[in-house]
């Protein structure tokens, strides 16, 4: 290992880490873009051409992706 990143490592250890969206508002940032994802897919399907790829398809798709992905943080996955 590189003796810099030991440092790193190191000195790292004291700082706590804190996320961007905390375990108490997960589940709302979850229905948010989920439901934002859902609106989106529905615009593109009533009017589908190749500009509304870019303006509703995409972003719409990724809301959606990662609404599901926060939502299995939030709710969490029991099989």
């Amino acid at each position: 290992m590189d003796s810099s990143l030991v440092e790193i490592w190191q000195a790292a250890q004291g700082s706590r880490f804190n996320p961007t969206v905390g375990k108490d508002s997960q589940f709302l940032v979850a229905i948010f873009l989920v439901l934002l994802g859902l609106v989106g897919f529905g615009s593109f399907t009533l009017n589908r051409s190749f500009a509304n790829i870019a303006l509703f398809g995409i972003p719409s798709s990724l809301a959606l992706a990662f609404g599901v992905v926060y939502m299995f943080c939030a709710v969490g996955v029991y099989v």
